[in-house]
């Protein structure tokens, strides 16, 4: 497999996933951001859904989420968005890019 999916790749293995976290009303708490490093250490490809106020506060918390976290955003629809933080070892059974799809 190539080092670098394209996006359309990405969004396409994206689709069929679940979002594994939830961002509520307590915003990116610490066991959030704990989790969310968990999720993108062992899947490296996740979706997040972003239960928090209005566009503008799931806005700032995305933008928030993406710089605390070293992801790069691949795709957001409405309040799920789809973020990449590659790994240097990926395990082939955790991995959503390793994964067959």
């Amino acid at each position: 497999m190539s080092s670098k999916l394209p996006t359309r790749q990405l969004r396409a293995i994206g689709h069929k996933l679940k979002p594994v976290v939830t961002v509520a009303g307590n915003g990116l708490s610490d066991a959030v951001r704990l989790e969310i490093e968990r999720a993108l250490d062992d899947h490296e490809l996740i979706k997040v859904k972003l239960a928090v106020g209005d566009r503008d506060s799931r806005d700032a918390v995305l933008q928030e989420l993406i710089e605390s976290t070293g992801a790069e955003l691949v795709q957001r629809i409405g309040n799920i968005a789809l973020i990449l933080r590659r790994c240097a070892e990926p395990d082939p059974k955790k991995s959503n890019l390793l994964r067959p799809h």
